[in-house]
């Protein structure tokens, strides 16, 4: 085990874009992290798929598993303290996280929203939804948002926010497109800067 770099557990659902983007991003700028870990609620996914071709550790775990959702919370707290996992990032995780797995980690569990929080955040503005209505608020600009996690949905501090015009001709998919890049940038940067704060 590598010890002075910082254990990254990655919580994924889908296509794993952003995973992928923050898996680069270490390797071309050096940062002295690792992810060490991919846990899904999904047994298959892209993410997945990515984390065992790139010889990361999965985990796939979901309340259905267990008889209880303190047996859930525990499974997923023992599996991140196996690993080691220094921070979590949640990328296109489409669950919410146990608060007593928040509260294991305060200021060590960062998200990526698809608007510019206060705006568009909350429970059900995931995905398209969040586009088409930031959109039919006729907003003349949105972008993406890396916040810490705390208990409720979208509302912990904000670390790095990015703009994105919202151009006239705009559908929630061209204007999703537009965000999704803006993402792969501004994670990586959210990550490098929780990185120099934990330093200081």
């Amino acid at each position: 085990m590598t010890t002075n770099k910082t254990r990254i557990a990655v919580f994924c659902s889908g296509n794993g874009s952003n995973f992928k983007a923050l898996f680069q991003a270490i390797r071309n700028k050096q940062l002295p992290a690792e992810i060490v870990l991919c846990l899904s609620n999904r047994a298959q996914c892209g993410a997945m798929e990515f984390a065992e071709q790139n010889s990361i550790a999965t985990a796939h775990i979901t309340e259905k598993q267990f008889a209880s959702f303190d047996e859930f919370t525990l499974a997923m707290v023992k599996r991140l303290k196996e690993h080691h996992i220094d921070i979590i990032l949640l990328a296109g995780y489409m669950r919410k996280v146990p608060d007593a797995v928040v509260s294991e980690f305060p200021g060590k569990m960062l998200n990526i929203h698809p608007a510019l929080l206060p705006k568009f955040g909350g429970e059900g503005m995931y995905g398209i939804h969040v586009h088409t209505a930031v959109l039919e608020a006729g907003e003349t600009e949105t972008g993406a948002t890396v916040h810490f996690v705390n208990e409720e949905y979208d509302k912990g501090e904000i670390l790095l926010q990015r703009t994105v015009p919202v151009l006239p001709d705009d559908t929630p998919e061209t204007l999703a497109a537009r965000v999704l890049a803006c993402e792969h940038a501004l994670y990586p940067d959210a990550l490098e800067k929780l990185l120099t704060l934990q330093k200081s």
